[in-house]
């Protein structure tokens, strides 16, 4: 009996903590034309010669104090929910793991699944809200990589699943446990994006950043926006904990370069609460399946240490989904639901 094949794609992660394999790293993820959406010529000037060769030893240092016995969290967790999702499975499925940018890749994964035989492939982004830059890119290379195959079995691909009930009920235990009713403010703080992808991914081309709240209510017109999913996946969580709407706040984080970005932007809205006397902050990142530089180095240490110079006491991370039994439940769940 044929099986049915599961492709899990994650972002990816350098190979080492290395300067060598940071650069390397950000080479393939920034040189990816979905990832910095300019011309071909501007974003190779703009990566090879600017970012790659003087971003990549300073992300080196911040790799390194996040890199474990087991290497990178990321990927370490991504493997783990392969093995387990595979563990669940049973032996009528074949799970294989991808990373969009360095290893294990997308064509090694797909082509484990194609000498397993497989009948179907269905491929899992483990990015919970869509964007072109994530899971428009793992959709991409997939289709890239299996139009060379003589024979091209059923693909399926999950657009997302920011509302998926099982996820949310995760993320919100993992919140409960800290009392979030006793921080001075919640924060959904998620990836960024540039807004002119948010603009571009407005096919009505007449809503995306027409007013202050497009994105506080996910309608059809705006349903494969980025930031609406996220504003739905943090209402979501946010209503599972009874956190009332005058105690949260919808953030994003990691910009890169001087565009302005999907806003506002989480380090600005940390240093405005710290500025105003609160003390606790209590910090979800749901963007994120499997914790990871952003969230156990960007938030649980640079913005906890911006918020103690203001005068604060705690950013307190939630940790991610990342190998919870819970997780792997949900998505078997996903694996098996059809399209």
């Amino acid at each position: 009996m044929s099986k049915q094949g599961i492709l899990l794609v994650n972002l990816g992660t350098p190979d080492s903590p290395s300067v060598s394999d940071v650069r390397r790293y950000l080479d393939e993820f920034l040189m990816d034309e979905r990832v910095i959406d300019i011309s071909a010529v501007g974003r190779t000037l703009l990566v090879k010669g600017i970012i790659v060769p003087f971003r990549g030893p300073k992300s080196a240092k911040t790799y390194q104090k996040v890199w474990t016995e087991n290497g990178s969290p990321l990927l370490f967790y991504s493997v783990r929910a392969a093995e387990l999702l595979q563990r669940k499975l049973g032996d009528d499925y074949c799970v294989a793991l991808g990373m969009r940018y360095q290893n294990p890749s997308i064509a090694v994964a797909l082509e484990k699944l194609k000498a397993a035989g497989v009948k179907s492939i269905k491929v899992i982004p483990l990015f919970p809200q869509y964007a072109s830059a994530t899971t428009g890119s793992v959709h991409q290379k997939v289709m890239e990589q299996v139009s060379k195959w003589q024979t091209i079995p059923s693909i399926s691909f999950l657009n997302s699943y920011h509302d998926e009930p099982g996820m949310i009920e995760i993320f919100a235990a993992n919140g409960l446990k800290y009392q979030p009713e006793t921080f001075d403010h919640i924060i959904f703080s998620f990836h960024g994006l540039p807004q002119r992808q948010l603009i571009k991914a407005d096919d009505s081309k007449k809503h995306c950043l027409q007013s202050a709240d497009c994105c506080s209510r996910l309608t059809d017109v705006n349903r494969f926006c980025y930031s609406a999913q996220c504003h739905n996946t943090a209402r979501l969580i946010a209503e599972r904990l009874s956190i009332p709407k005058e105690k949260y706040t919808v953030t994003f984080q990691s910009r890169l370069g001087k565009d302005p970005w999907a806003q506002p932007y989480t380090s600005e809205v940390i240093h405005s609460l710290g500025k105003g006397g609160a003390k606790r902050l209590l910090v979800f990142s749901p963007a994120f399946v499997a914790d990871c530089l952003e969230t156990i180095y960007e938030i649980a240490e640079e913005y906890d240490l911006e918020f103690k110079a203001l005068g604060g006491e705690k950013v307190q991370l939630v940790e991610s989904l990342n190998d919870k039994a819970e997780w792997i439940d949900v998505l078997a769940q996903l694996a098996v639901r059809p399209v």
